[in-house]
C-alpha cells in the first residue's frame, strides 16, 4: 500500500477556485503522480458562490463528479441541464467530444466537490451523460456501488473495467472490500479519518493498493470514503 497524502497534494488558490491535484492536473505536474491503473485524474475543488468554470471541451475520458456540500450546475452540449447536490453522483464520457460547464449557482455557498477522471476502455466512444441519487441509507456502514462497467445494482455506467463505491462510516463497524486476484484498489478519504488496512488516512488522504486480498476500512467516528475497484 502506498498512501498519498493530502498536504503532499497539487494545490491552487485562485480565489474563487481552491483545488488539490492528487494527479498531475494543469499547471501542476509531478512525474511520480501520473496516476494509477485507469484513474488518471483526482482533483477536490471548491468553487466559491456564483462561480465556476465556463463551456470547455473534453475527450476520451469517463468523469465523474461527487458533491460533498452545496450544489453544482452543469450544462452540456448534448442538450443536458442538472444541478448536482450531495447524495447524488455524475457520470459524463467524453468520448468523440463533448463541452461542458459547470458552475456554483449559489449566491452564498460554497460548493465541496470531487471530480474523477477515468481512462475510457477505448477511444472513439459516443458521448453521454448520466446522474443518480444515491440514498444515505444505502451507504451507512456499506458499500454502496455507485459506478460500474454493466451499470449493475443501479449504479452509473462507466466505460472502464473499474467498480466505484461510496460508504459513509460511522465508527459502528468495520468495512471489508476483497479484491479478486490481479485487481488493485485506491481509496480516498472525503470526509473525516479512517484507519486502512491498519494505516491512519485523514481527509485529502488516499492509498494504492495492490498485491493485497482485501481492503479494510474503520472509523472511530463519522467519515466518508471513496473506493475504487480497478483492473
Amino acid at each position: 500500500m502506498k498512501i498519498r497524502r493530502g498536504r503532499e497534494r497539487g494545490h491552487f488558490d485562485h480565489g474563487w477556485l481552491n483545488t488539490y491535484h492528487t494527479f498531475s492536473f494543469a499547471d501542476y505536474f509531478d512525474p511520480a503522480q501520473m496516476g494509477f491503473r485507469a484513474l488518471r485524474v483526482i482533483n477536490e475543488d471548491r468553487v466559491a458562490p456564483g462561480m465556476g468554470f465556463g463551456m470547455h471541451g473534453h475527450r476520451d475520458m469517463e468523469i465523474v463528479t461527487v458533491v460533498l456540500s452545496g450544489a453544482l450546475e452543469h450544462r452540456d452540449s448534448l442538450g443536458n441541464g442538472e444541478v448536482l447536490r450531495p447524495g447524488e453522483v455524475q457520470r459524463m464520457t467524453a468520448g468523440t467530444g463533448i463541452r461542458h460547464s459547470e458552475f456554483n449557482p449559489s449566491s452564498a455557498e460554497p460548493v465541496h466537490l470531487y471530480q474523477i477522471w477515468l481512462l475510457p476502455e477505448r477511444a472513439g466512444l459516443a458521448p453521454g451523460y448520466e446522474q443518480k441519487a444515491f440514498a444515505e441509507s444505502e451507504k451507512r456502514d456499506r458499500w454502496r456501488l455507485v459506478a460500474s462497467a454493466d451499470g449493475r445494482d443501479g449504479s452509473l455506467t462507466i466505460r472502464q473495467d473499474a467498480r466505484l463505491y461510496l460508504a459513509s462510516l460511522t465508527g459502528a463497524r468495520e468495512l471489508h472490500h476483497e479484491l479478486a486476484r490481479g485487481r488493485h484498489a485506491w481509496l480516498q478519504v472525503l470526509r473525516g479519518s479512517v484507519t486502512v488496512n491498519g494505516a491512519e488516512l485523514a481527509a485529502g488522504d488516499g492509498a494504492a493498493i495492490s498485491e493485497e486480498a482485501n481492503v479494510t476500512v474503520r472509523a472511530a467516528d463519522e467519515a466518508e470514503v471513496l473506493l475504487f475497484d480497478l483492473a
